[in-house]
């Protein structure tokens, strides 16, 4: 799949990006828990998308890396699509950028 054929509220997502960008971190408290966020901008070929990451994923990845999400979720923020590993969906680094 490609970033281009991505519409809001599809499931089941699964591809290979390229981490251009990453974000702030940001910190939460939910159900009396702490939880951190952090959104990055990712590319193939046909484009580019915000890429939600929570807590241990923000840690996984650098700028450069390749990923693979695997049953990712796209949802809408403010009019933009992004694009989320999801609770049930996995993120992994296939290809780390050279040092």
């Amino acid at each position: 799949m490609q970033i281009k054929e991505l519409q809001s509220k599809q499931g089941k997502v699964s591809m290979e990006v390229e981490v251009k960008e990453i974000g702030d971190v940001r910190e939460f408290q939910k159900f009396g828990n702490t939880g951190r966020v952090a959104n990055a901008t990712v590319a193939d070929p046909t484009g580019t998308i915000k890429l939600t990451l929570w807590n241990e994923d923000i840690d996984k990845i650098r700028i450069g890396d390749k990923l693979k999400i695997t049953d990712g979720f796209v949802s809408e923020f403010q009019g933009e699509k992004q694009l989320s590993a999801g609770r049930f969906g996995k993120l992994e680094v296939v290809g780390q950028k050279k040092k």
